[in-house]
């Protein structure tokens, strides 16, 4: 059985009852970080073998895991934090597993993107998840063109290093549409600022942006 374990994205209170004890029972844990989900187990008491599965070990580490599977084994895997799939490598293993009829549950938990959503203020009837935009050229260009005319309220993950240009852009390609950049959710400096593209990236420009952020966007108005 392949388990996908949802963990907190910042506060630890945020681990469900059923997660601890899939993470308490199964016989390996599949971390994309396993010094961070060290320090979540060893907070829990928890003493399990973990084995590293992140993009760039992905292509040897998978083939390996499907026979853990395959023999029987009970995996869970979790990601950096929050639920693993969503922007992460582990979305391969589970397409992997699930196209071998192997066995995939959940412990579901956190997901960034959809509680800045809910916390955003804007419509959360229809919306379209984009994750990180990416950084060259050609895929911003096809990001802007998108925004201009998306229907739906839009939900983007981004560094802080790239906060400031993706401001930039939505402030050409969204302008006077109103955005929530929320950070370091559950955290401890958990903020949610709410603004046009110009408003936000005059904050931005004064405070130097830092933490990990979601952006969700209004949806372009109706014709």
């Amino acid at each position: 059985m392949l388990y996908v374990v949802a963990t907190p994205i910042g506060n630890l209170g945020d681990l469900s009852v059923r997660a601890r004890e899939i993470l308490s029972s199964c016989d390996l844990i599949a971390a994309e970080d396993t010094r961070r989900t060290q320090k979540l187990l060893t907070h829990f008491q928890i003493r399990k073998p973990l084995i590293s599965y992140y993009e760039h070990n992905k292509a040897s580490r998978g083939p390996l895991l499907l026979e853990k599977l395959r023999s029987g084994q009970t995996i869970a895997l979790v990601s950096d934090a929050g639920t693993p799939g969503i922007s992460d490598p582990g979305a391969d293993l589970i397409r992997a597993a699930v196209a071998e009829d192997l066995p995939v549950s959940m412990a579901p938990g956190p997901v960034a993107g959809i509680m800045a959503l809910v916390l955003s203020g804007l419509p959360t009837e229809r919306f379209v998840f984009e994750g990180f935009i990416g950084t060259d050229r050609k895929s911003r260009e096809a990001f802007a063109e998108m925004i201009a005319s998306e229907k739906r309220t839009v939900i983007l993950y981004e560094a802080p290093h790239r906060l400031i240009k993706t401001l930039e852009l939505l402030n050409a390609a969204a302008s006077g549409r109103r955005l929530a950049v929320c950070r370091e959710l559950t955290k401890a400096h958990e903020e949610i600022r709410r603004g046009t593209p110009a408003e936000l990236l005059a904050c931005f420009t004064e405070q130097e942006p830092r933490g990990e952020f979601v952006i969700v966007v209004e949806a372009a108005p109706q014709e």
